[in-house]
């Protein structure tokens, strides 16, 4: 039987895996070398991602994890996280002048924002966009759901598409997205928001709605997760957040982003209607200002 090199405690998880390379089999390498010829991209990997890239199966990848003393992908990839953190820390510290700090964390952050909207352009599909505004318009009822920092975006997404008319829904509770779930049909269009695509309470009741019938809508930024295999429709954008970054807002931005084309179409699309709500709801708050 194999023993397994322990590395807790161990701060930089790429030098271990470069001290055990010679021991690995051949599909570890390969995955060890997909790793160290860019960790800060397989920061970002799901497990289905690093066996692609490495060309093995996940079955390799998970064993991988194993042979250097981790329970799991998701412990190991916290771990490289940390050490890719530590050397990004390390290297801002260096080159970083005091005086410029808060500076050059204002552009480089500009920077990565600026980059995400480019990207999220360049990702989603408008023939997707167009496909889900239709299902919108025609909808007895959209359903927004989402947990956690994606929760978040579906109340944000339900506060504009309740502004344009659109029976919407919004719920961030696992337990009553669930229960409501259980309950949708043919005539029912369910959005939902995951960022990994691979949230358990989200994609179970996702998967019973559909089998009772409705549509579905998702908002994900990993194309072969779960999520994408019982949707209608996939609005893809892109993601550079770590398991250390839940909620990252850049991610959030690419989210919002998404939300605000989907809702320009649905408004183009329904001039009358949307232009008549937004109206209306304009003039329901009108007297809360000074």
């Amino acid at each position: 039987m194999k023993k397994k090199t322990s590395i807790k405690g161990n701060a930089n998880t790429l030098l271990t895996i470069s001290s055990l390379y010679s021991s690995m089999t051949k599909a570890e390498k390969k995955v060890a070398d997909t790793v160290l010829n860019d960790p800060e991209a397989a920061v970002h990997y799901t497990v289905t991602d690093l066996s692609e890239k490495a060309g093995v199966g996940e079955t390799s990848v998970i064993r991988f994890c194993r042979s250097l003393g981790f329970s799991g992908y998701h412990e190991f990839k916290l771990s490289i996280t940390v050490t890719v953190l530590n050397a990004v820390k390390a290297e801002t510290e260096e080159e970083v002048e005091e005086g410029d700090y808060p500076l050059s964390i204002m552009n480089r952050v500009t920077a990565i924002h600026t980059k995400v909207m480019a990207d999220t352009r360049a990702l989603l599909d408008p023939k997707s966009l167009m496909q889900a505004a239709e299902w919108l318009l025609s909808g007895k009822r959209v359903h927004f759901i989402g947990v956690g920092s994606s929760g978040i975006t579906a109340q944000d997404a339900y506060y504009r598409f309740m502004r344009l008319g659109l029976p919407v829904t919004v719920q961030q509770d696992a337990h009553i997205i669930a229960m409501s779930a259980s309950l949708l049909g043919k005539d029912d269009i369910v959005f939902g928001i995951s960022t990994s695509g691979s949230t358990k309470d989200l994609v179970d009741p996702i998967k019973k709605a559909k089998a009772s019938g409705a549509t579905v809508i998702c908002l994900t930024s990993h194309a072969r997760s779960p999520i994408t295999q019982v949707a209608d429709a996939i609005l893809l954008v892109p993601t550079k957040e770590s398991p250390l970054q839940g909620g990252a807002l850049s991610t959030k931005i690419a989210q919002i982003q998404a939300i605000d084309m989907l809702s320009a179409i649905v408004e183009s699309l329904s001039r009358e209607r949307t232009s008549e709500a937004i109206m209306k709801t304009a003039n329901a708050v009108a007297d809360k200002l000074y």
